[in-house]
């Protein structure tokens, strides 16, 4: 993970990816100003392609085995909420909302297991982790469209700065 995650921000922060941010920006623009978007989009999805076999790799040996019933459309789902929810753009977004899907995940196992609570007894409803994560999914596209980052990265300037801000007397005031 650490070294995918090296890669990908060395990746962006260079002029390969500054001009796949244009390509994603405005094609036609990009296009305008010189770059071959089919180049840059074959050498994207090469990319993607051996990280997805690296990851497939991972976990077959991880499992020992590989099945197709393991691909469910569950899979997708989570993936597709871990990217909304940390911001299509943003590559920290998503390893922070992987984090909070993950220990999320394993804190909303209650809601699927019988709970006792003196002589209350509460059934454990299966399936019921989903569709808090659909509920939490449908909340952030409608109150934070851009997802918990956006298109921004982290940084620790900013969060320094952001705490500076947030105890700073004078700002509360304006």
């Amino acid at each position: 993970m650490l070294f995918s995650l090296f890669f990908i921000l060395r990746l962006t922060r260079s002029s390969f990816g500054r001009a796949m941010k244009a390509i994603r920006e405005d094609e036609v623009a990009a296009e305008a100003m010189g770059i071959r978007s089919f180049r840059y989009k074959m050498m994207a999805f090469t990319i993607s392609g051996f990280f997805e076999g690296m990851a497939g790799g991972l976990l077959a040996h991880l499992i020992t085995t590989i099945s197709p019933g393991l691909f469910t459309f569950f899979l997708t789902f989570n993936l597709l909420i871990i990217i909304v929810v940390g911001g299509l753009g943003s590559i920290t977004g998503c390893v922070i909302s992987s984090i909070l899907f993950v220990f999320g995940g394993e804190g909303l196992r209650i809601v699927e297991e019988p709970l006792s609570i003196g002589s209350l007894e509460i059934p454990g409803i299966p399936g019921m982790r989903m569709v808090i994560f659909s509920v939490i999914l449908i909340g952030v596209m409608i109150f934070a469209r851009k997802g918990i980052m956006g298109r921004n990265e982290f940084s620790w300037q900013g969060m320094i700065q952001w705490i500076q801000k947030a105890l700073d007397p004078t700002e509360r005031r304006r």
